[in-house]
């Protein structure tokens, strides 16, 4: 599978825009600069999220911390959710399905829910490093691939994903709706370095595991312990040398089938099930 992301809808009532450095009409602006110590925001990407999905857009609606801009439902739609109980914190726009195909494209499943939403904040390196599970991304760059990690990660407790602000999709539209509503369960803690972010985890306590292929030992028969981090690379590239380099160890997965290698989203749901019965047994 290819790590080039597919191109993402735009948001209802968006124009393009001039950018700040004064380029072309349309172009993203450059990106932001953290200041105070906030996390910077994913290159190239809109203030706002898009959430489309009965799973993604109801989990949103459940998490007080979502701030909703704008929400289009069918009838049947606003129907439903009056039966399943589900407050709205904004009047919806009523449109026809064919509104919602028009904004996301006639592939995206939106089940008759859009929301135009804000990012959530982004946790701070030291407070995850707090907790006992974090998984950390290598410039996995696949929405769908990234999405469906999300979505494992929730079902595993995971405290945080950390990923660079760049070489990362940003959560929202074709990741939020692989992610199934795992985007409100657990947060994106975004970094600027992540071999710098690594070694902030590890200065904190966390033990740093990297899944390689050429790992000394499998995944279940090495040590661990919390709080832990694991971190895994894109497919293909594995992971880049600098971030091998800072892990605390390497481990690997052995398979005993005829193929020895995952899907990397399938590869993070074992690897974490893994963690939490090693850390369990420990």
């Amino acid at each position: 599978m290819s790590d080039r992301p597919p191109r993402e809808p735009r948001r209802p009532g968006a124009r393009p825009f001039q950018s700040r450095s004064g380029g072309r009409p349309g172009a993203p602006f450059p990106p932001r600069r953290p200041k105070g110590g906030k996390a910077p925001p994913w290159e190239g990407a809109d203030d706002v999220a898009l959430l489309y999905g009965w799973h993604t857009v109801a989990e949103a609606l459940a998490n007080p911390r979502r701030k909703f801009r704008r929400i289009l439902a069918t009838e049947n739609a606003v129907n439903r959710l009056a039966e399943e109980g589900l407050t709205l914190p904004i009047a919806p726009e009523v449109v026809r399905p064919s509104e919602i195909d028009r904004l996301l494209g006639p592939d995206a499943v939106h089940q008759g829910l859009l929301a135009e939403v804000d990012h959530l904040r982004s946790p701070a390196l030291k407070d995850i490093a707090k907790t006992d599970l974090v998984l950390v991304l290598d410039q996995i760059t696949d929405p769908h691939n990234v999405g469906a990690i999300v979505r494992s990660a929730a079902a595993f407790a995971v405290s945080a994903i950390v990923t660079t602000a760049r070489h990362s999709p940003a959560a929202t539209g074709v990741l939020a709706k692989s992610a199934s509503g795992g985007l409100e369960h657990v947060p994106f803690c975004l970094v600027q370095n992540l071999s710098r972010a690594l070694t902030e985890l590890k200065d904190n306590g966390m033990l740093v595991v990297g899944l390689d292929s050429e790992g000394p030992a499998d995944l279940e028969d090495t040590p661990l312990r919390a709080p832990l981090a694991l971190v895994l690379g894109a497919e293909g590239k594995g992971l880049r040398q600098l971030t091998r380099e800072t892990c605390d160890v390497l481990a690997r997965i052995d398979l005993p089938g005829a193929i020895k290698s995952l899907n990397v989203s399938n590869a993070a749901a074992l690897s974490l099930g893994i963690a939490r019965r090693v850390m369990k047994r420990g």
